[in-house]
């Protein structure tokens, strides 16, 4: 059971929020229906080994490369031939991170510069089959081993769905209850089902 072309599912939300743990089981659910999925991630781990600041210290140019390594890899797991493609991190995450950082910072840029970085993830949008936008569950604690600062990771959330809102772009909440994360996995299989039966 094969498409014409991969489908896209790109999760975004701020960190510790279940982006990958709902791509696992995306993942798993897909592969149960023998589909060949591939999922992208680590943006954030490579960009920190390349020496470019994120979390709160992002930046223009970091926000930039993680936008087009985003872009790049997706590309990557097309031509190897994947049915479908899981993002971890769809092109607005990176923005979001980084309004969420001029915020924690007080900092604004220039206005073309702005346009510029949305233009660039809005390419990625008619790409996407499926958004899922995670949502911060305050009441579940952060694993002791991440060192998050807590008003960052607020910001972060708020500016994800923010930037969601103000450019009216078609997405799923998915919240850490049960029933919430049971629906994106479901829908994120029917999607493909119905492309595959085209």
């Amino acid at each position: 059971m094969t498409t014409t072309s991969p489908i896209r599912i790109g999760v975004l939300g701020a960190h510790s929020t279940g982006k990958t743990m709902l791509l696992k089981r995306i993942e798993m659910e897909l592969r149960g229906n023998g589909v060949t999925p591939a999922r992208t991630g680590s943006i954030g781990k490579r960009a920190a080994l390349n020496g470019l600041p994120k979390m709160q210290k992002h930046t223009v140019a970091s926000t930039e490369w993680i936008i087009t390594q985003g872009i790049a890899d997706e590309i990557a797991a097309a031509a190897q031939g994947a049915d479908v493609i899981l993002a971890d991190r769809a092109a607005h995450d990176a923005l979001a991170y980084f309004n969420a950082a001029l915020q924690f910072r007080g900092e604004q840029i220039h206005r073309l510069e702005r346009e510029r970085l949305l233009l660039l993830a809005s390419t990625q949008l008619p790409k996407y089959d499926l958004l899922l936008a995670t949502v911060l569950d305050k009441t579940i604690p952060v694993e002791q081993k991440h060192d998050y600062d807590p008003r960052y990771r607020v910001l972060v959330d708020h500016h994800v769905h923010a930037l969601l809102a103000a450019e009216t772009i078609p997405h799923l909440r998915v919240t850490s209850d049960p029933a919430s994360q049971a629906n994106a996995v479901a829908q994120a299989l029917e999607i493909y089902l119905k492309a595959a039966a085209v």
